[in-house]
């Protein structure tokens, strides 16, 4: 085992709570992921993040917490859990927060404004967590406490990026997070000039993909260029990459638990279907696996 993952949120957009959606969850985007030695990394700091916080100060009994925070772009639903981040309150935490260099604003410009007295009550600079920045550009490898990364620009207004992590020394079982994404056809991005292959590249063999599985097909239509992708359209390409499981993330609002399971069981079938091998979850607040 490499890591262990636990979703924390997993809805997309804005959070959607209410009891349509108790099993999946209403939160925005937050994943805990653990190396084999205790390691925090967290993907993306949605509302989840929030209730993360408090499982960290909980467990950690008054020693110190350290992390490092990888943010996939900077839109509201993946950011605007940080302010309620009990931790970065605690002096002698330290985090780190990674986010793309092609950015038209720097992560740390977006975090500090989202503090700013105009929207927040207590700004950046009050904060007793040491809170460090970093940034990561496509194709670039870094090496974290037990683990390496690697990012690629994927299709996203504004820009976004996936990441792969691997342990380090471990048999290279690998999880890639790819939160928001387009995986169909859309003019603003220009000609694709082999950006699919690349990402198949970059994704393959992987044992577990999370993936934005935002619309349906027919949904689809009318949000071209949105920047999100169809169930069907994550079932394939995680199929063509070869990865061991697919994990639909980043939910629409209005998807209720019911319709999830629906389409869960649809892109079940799909894979039975095309005699594939690959195993479809549907992220929900709580699940956890092992990669």
């Amino acid at each position: 085992m490499s890591f262990r993952v636990q979703f924390w949120g997993t809805r997309g957009s804005i959070p959607s709570p209410g009891p349509l959606t108790v099993r999946y969850g209403g939160n925005t985007p937050c994943v805990e992921v653990r190396t084999s030695d205790g390691w925090l990394v967290v993907l993306d700091a949605g509302t989840g993040i929030r209730e993360l916080g408090r499982a960290l100060i909980e467990r950690a009994n008054g020693a110190p917490i350290q992390g490092d925070i990888f943010l996939t772009h900077a839109h509201w639903d993946h950011i605007q859990g940080i302010p309620f981040f009990a931790p970065i309150f605690q002096r002698g935490n330290h985090f780190t927060i990674w986010g793309s260099k092609s950015l038209s604003s720097s992560i740390d410009s977006v975090v500090r404004d989202q503090m700013s007295p105009v929207v927040f009550p207590v700004t950046f600079e009050e904060l007793d967590a040491t809170i460090d920045f970093r940034h990561l550009a496509e194709g670039e490898k870094c090496a974290g406490k037990g683990y390496e990364v690697t990012a690629m620009e994927v299709r996203h207004p504004g820009g976004a990026l996936g990441y792969r992590f691997t342990e380090t020394g471990s048999n290279g079982r690998s999880l890639v997070y790819i939160s928001d994404n387009e995986l169909g056809d859309a003019e603003r991005y220009g000609p694709p000039n082999g950006w699919r292959q690349r990402l198949v590249d970059f994704t393959r063999g992987a044992a577990v993909l999370v993936h934005d599985a935002t619309y349906t097909t027919e949904e689809y239509d009318h949000h071209r260029g949105w920047g999100h992708s169809t169930f069907h359209d994550a079932v394939e390409f995680a199929m063509e990459a070869g990865v061991g499981t697919l994990v639909l993330f980043h939910h629409e609002p209005r998807r209720t638990d019911d319709e999830v399971d629906r389409r869960t069981d649809a892109c079940r079938e799909l894979v039975k279907e095309r005699g594939g091998t690959l195993h479809v979850v549907a992220a929900a607040e709580g699940l956890t696996l092992n990669v």
